[in-house]
């Protein structure tokens, strides 16, 4: 039973959020956020809503836990070392593969194809999940299966997004699989394919690594915004069907990097409920 001091959760004025901790949340959030990473304490509180006072005080408690910094010389606030230690510990206890499963299955059901996650390692993807559906006939692909970075829709996807100096370094390579055998790679191609990806959030190969089979990919980002690999979808699907399968690929590859912290520029707001809302619309429906 509830005692007289005890707040209801059923009443609609409860409320579960400790108003410090949601404060100091959205702190972290718009610092993470703030270009050149540094805000001042008025643009802190400015951002977050609260009162200078209020604000200095959190900031000071965030700083003795060196999750917050301020800067020696000057009055600016940033992200502090502290905060490397927290999410080393989430990165080693986050199964991706198991994050990935709900995404895949719908993926294949929906497509009635092989979906799969891969992740870059070097020069390669390297495949650690993957959902296969229902398919009477279609492709196999092994778990732990290497691909070359280079190769078909994933290595669009994924060296479209890479920092430039990255993506001359392998383009500089003379082993490019993009369009099936190095003698069929055109680059001009392949420039316009990495502009369509970057605006579109997917690419495609229709046949050209093998006839008959196509395939479409978006990449996925981790903690930082950091290029992690690639969700991808490879089937014999007709070919009309690429740019519909696409889009249903990448904004699979957004709500899987939102989860795993790869999450782009949101709003304090949107980044709070990305996560809950990504799940929530995963979660099988019950039926009536």
């Amino acid at each position: 039973m509830l005692s007289k001091k005890d707040p209801d959760p059923l009443k609609p004025e409860y409320s579960s959020l400790v108003p410090a901790v949601e404060q100091a949340s959205r702190i972290l959030l718009a610092l993470a956020q703030a270009e050149g990473g540094k805000m001042t304490l008025t643009e802190v509180c400015s951002a977050v809503g609260i009162h200078k006072s209020k604000g200095y005080s959190i900031l000071n408690t965030l700083q003795h836990f060196s999750f917050v910094q301020r800067a020696e010389y000057g009055k600016t606030y940033s992200l502090g070392p502290g905060l490397l230690f927290l999410s080393s510990k989430v990165l080693n206890n986050m199964d991706l593969r198991e994050t990935a499963a709900p995404f895949l299955h719908k993926l294949s059901r929906d497509t009635n194809s092989t979906a799969f996650l891969g992740l870059v390692s070097d020069d390669h993807v390297f495949v650690i999940a993957k959902d296969e559906g229902m398919q009477d006939i279609g492709i196999m692909i092994r778990l732990g299966h290497r691909f070359p970075l280079a190769w078909g829709a994933h290595g669009k996807a994924i060296v479209a997004f890479l920092p430039e100096v990255e993506r001359k370094k392998v383009l500089d390579s003379s082993t490019l699989y993009f369009h099936g055998s190095t003698s069929k790679l055109d680059l001009d191609r392949l420039g316009e394919e990495f502009n369509l990806c970057r605006k579109a959030g997917f690419a495609m190969d229709l046949g050209d690594m093998k006839s008959g089979i196509h395939a479409v990919a978006s990449p996925v980002f981790g903690p930082g915004e950091k290029l992690i690999g690639a969700l991808a979808v490879v089937g014999t699907f007709a070919r009309e069907c690429a740019e519909g399968f696409g889009s249903e690929v990448a904004e699979a590859a957004r709500k899987f990097s939102e989860l795993v912290g790869g999450a782009p520029q949101l709003s304090v707001q949107q980044f709070i409920g990305a996560k809950v809302l990504a799940m929530d619309e995963l979660r099988p429906k019950q039926e009536d």
